[in-house]
């Protein structure tokens, strides 16, 4: 019976949600943030500081917890400039390198590592559908990141932990993250299909990337998921079903590549590319996702 979890990233889209989730389950949360400003200390919420990159962390936060789940990461919306990248990278790997080490010298009762990761990793398909079985790797920066990413978590097996990767597909939520982004430009009447608009959109509902964390870590079930909701839509059918929703009709052509990589740059794989995700694996251990079709996922947020 998991009593308490450490949770780093718990401030950002994910987290909140996650450690309302955990309280709702009664499992107390401590957390790092690198502002000390951020600090909040109650029964079942507690503050500590850390600084990845000078190597600091406040050692207390790892008292009576049995779990770690790790979602600290830089946003990958930002432009990617060599520094950004760079900035993308080392946020992911230099708080995983933290805690590896900090555990490796001291005593706890950890027992789970859970670690954010991303679909990403698989090539850009119109065609194929991935499970957590496939191997193959994209070329993309993107990629990249999520084998780094998933290859430091693997390390804390050897301290005698289970090891977990979620790998999240577009999380949607009503006012943080790719929704919002979607949602204005219909708004303003100038919405359309990105580049071909065929390319694959695996989403997921803000109320179950936080559920599948919880069930994972409620199971200890270790090993890689997809999190991503069990019904994929492509890029024009999402356009078309939130303009549906806003009642703001699509008139425009869609929007060519080759604008959307001129405005972008290497990021624009971000809009034209996509997989086709499987969510079976989950579902077969018992997760019940609470938004199953996008239609009801927007229902909900718009």
């Amino acid at each position: 019976m998991i009593k308490k979890v450490l949770i780093t990233g718990a401030t950002g889209l994910v987290g909140k949600e996650l450690v309302k989730q955990c309280h709702e389950n009664n499992i107390a949360v401590n957390y790092f943030t690198t502002q000390k400003g951020k600090i909040e200390n109650s029964k079942n919420y507690k503050g500590f500081y850390w600084n990845p990159q000078k190597g600091e962390l406040d050692e207390k936060a790892f008292d009576d917890v049995t779990a770690i789940i790790n979602l600290a990461g830089a946003a990958v919306s930002k432009r990617w400039t060599k520094k950004y990248k760079k900035t993308i990278l080392e946020s992911r790997l230099d708080g995983m390198h933290l805690l590896y080490n900090t555990l490796k010298k001291i005593e706890h009762n950890i027992v789970h590592f859970i670690t954010a990761s991303g679909i990403s990793i698989y090539p850009n398909s119109k065609t194929k559908l991935y499970t957590e079985e496939n191997i193959e790797v994209d070329d993309s920066f993107l990629a990249e990141v999520v084998v780094a990413w998933e290859a430091a978590a693997v390390k804390f097996k050897s301290l005698g932990m289970e090891v977990s990767k979620v790998r999240t597909g577009v999380v949607l939520a009503k006012d943080d993250g790719a929704l919002p982004q979607m949602v204005k430009p219909i708004k303003m009447g100038v919405g359309a299909p990105l580049g071909s608009g065929e390319q694959w959109q695996s989403w997921i509902h803000i109320e179950d990337i936080a559920g599948i964390y919880l069930f994972l870590l409620k199971n200890q079930l270790e090993g890689k998921y997809n999190a991503v909701a069990p019904n994929p839509v492509q890029n024009k059918k999402m356009t078309k079903m939130i303009a549906l929703k806003l009642d703001n009709p699509l008139w425009l052509p869609n929007i060519p590549a080759f604008a959307i990589k001129l405005a972008l740059g290497e990021m624009a794989i971000l809009a034209l590319e996509g997989q086709l995700v499987s969510s079976h694996k989950i579902e077969e251990l018992g997760y019940h996702f609470k938004f199953y079709n996008l239609e009801n996922a927007l229902q909900d947020l718009l």
